[in-house]
């Protein structure tokens, strides 16, 4: 049987989330959701558990402990970039191929249920050509038009947004200004903004939200600059913190106000988890600058660094954090199915969330048979490859494994306490606002390991197979 179709049986049956049953006599219900590794399960429900009065906790075993009572951060969403990679490969498919995925990504019921996009303004290195939405020379930008991403872009957001229905976020991010605006004269190859053309830079980012609002399609924020630190062979821009500062400060926060949005969101630094703490200090603590900030911005590449978060969140706890984007690669075919891509994101994203991230952004939702197209091949992997040749899709294990925080953890919903005693299992929990609890545990070992879960006084007892993920929904 193709995968498609067996995704498509998971996607029917197995992963819809029924309204819980009422407790039954030994305690609250717990549904089971599991992905593991060698066993065929991805995201297939082993029906359902109670928890029943336990007796008290002992260091000889392993528990996870979940307390709904100690909330944190409020969840924004889960999701993907809608690049124009994503776009061009979707309208390449055939048209039930086309639905088979926006279900997958985006049904709430019978997909993973994703709540948070982001896209780019003008084009990245995931688009197949180098463009812009002015004319050369065009300071006043009196030429502003996006009809390049009428075609695929837009029509893809539109479809992406309609089936996630109504709690769906989009962010946008610049790659790089014009390259007239730039003193290296391109794109490409990093550079910087040149002074003359901060003011018209600024204004561009207002033209781009209401041009695609008058498309229908919501902005909610934008980032200032896509990895300000790199030179990159690809549309780059860089910018010194104290730039960044200079230009969200006179400039950006100002050009926004001017034109009505003051209420986007704008989200610093954009870049990895490295130096978020150094790049975002100098921001935030500039009070002319930080009260046009809503957040800082991160990425997972070079480093972990989980512990830079942690502590830009304890120093600045009024401040939002949000993963923005995060890839694996370079794209292999013949590493398709290494187990390996599911377990980045998992470790990432319990990490990230436990040191306060309100919401996780993958990068790239679907690319082709090549992980592009990219016009620099700087090729990637996504959680859904297409190959365009045959309309046949190939779901990573990634796909199961963002899933189980996706599709249970809801926009709304808070951090609550989650605590593992041993090091062997990793977990997060959340409090729905439904009254849902979804606790996720990961396993990145070789072996089984035997876990109770412990809530309220009661618990439950089961096993955390070998590399695998398991989301308890109670």
């Amino acid at each position: 049987m193709k995968q498609s179709i067996v995704v498509a049986i998971l996607l029917a049956g197995l992963m819809a989330v029924s309204s819980l049953a009422a407790p039954g006599p030994a305690g609250r219900q717990v549904e089971i959701y599991i992905t593991a590794k060698d066993t065929g399960q991805k995201l297939a429900t082993t029906g359902g558990a109670y928890l029943a009065d336990s007796l008290p906790a002992v260091e000889q075993e392993q528990y996870i402990f979940v307390d709904p009572s100690k909330t944190f951060q409020t969840i924004l969403g889960i999701g993907g970039a809608l690049t124009d990679a994503s776009a061009e490969t979707f309208y390449k498919l055939p048209a039930d191929k086309q639905q088979e995925v926006l279900k997958a990504y985006f049904d709430p019921q019978d997909g993973i249920g994703y709540t948070l996009g982001r896209t780019h303004i003008h084009s990245c290195d995931f688009s197949s050509e180098s463009y812009t939405y002015v004319k050369e020379g065009d300071k006043q930008l009196d030429s502003f038009d996006i009809s390049h991403d009428l075609k695929y872009r837009i029509p893809f957001i539109k479809a992406a947004m309609s089936k996630a229905g109504p709690h769906f976020t989009l962010f946008a991010s610049p790659w790089s200004p014009p390259g007239w605006m730039k003193d290296n004269g391109n794109m490409l190859h990093g550079g910087k903004l040149t002074p003359e053309y901060y003011e018209s830079w600024a204004r561009y980012y207002g033209k781009f939200i209401q041009a695609y609002e008058k498309e229908g399609i919501s902005i909610w924020g934008l980032t200032v600059q896509n990895e300000p630190l790199a030179n990159q062979t690809w549309e780059s821009c860089t910018y010194t913190a104290e730039e960044e500062r200079d230009f969200v400060k006179n400039y950006l926060g100002p050009a926004l106000g001017k034109a009505g949005l003051k209420d986007k969101k704008i989200i610093i630094w954009d870049h990895n988890r490295s130096l978020i703490y150094q790049r975002a200090s100098v921001v935030l603590d500039d009070p002319a600058a930080a009260k046009f900030v809503w957040g800082v911005g991160f990425h997972w590449y070079v480093g972990d660094n989980f512990e830079n978060v942690k502590l830009l969140k304890e120093a600045y706890p009024q401040t939002h954090l949000l993963f923005t984007e995060g890839c694996n690669g370079p794209f292999d075919s013949s590493k398709i199915n290494d187990w390996q891509w599911g377990e980045l994101y998992a470790k990432s994203m319990i990490h990230d969330f436990n040191n306060g991230a309100e919401g996780w952004t993958d990068w790239n939702v679907l690319l082709d048979e090549k992980g592009g197209p990219n016009h620099v091949q700087n090729f990637c992997f996504a959680p859904i490859h297409a190959d365009t040749r045959t309309g046949e899709l190939s779901y990573l294990n990634a796909f199961y494994y963002i899933g189980h925080f996706s599709k249970f953890i809801r926009p709304g919903a808070k951090r609550i306490i989650s605590s593992s005693t041993t090091d062997q299992l990793l977990t997060t929990a959340f409090l729905n606002s439904d009254g849902k609890i979804a606790v996720v545990v990961l396993n990145l070992t070789d072996q089984a390991q035997p876990v109770s879960l412990w809530l309220g006084g009661k618990a439950m007892r089961t096993s955390s197979l070998a590399h695998s993920i398991i989301t308890l929904v109670i």
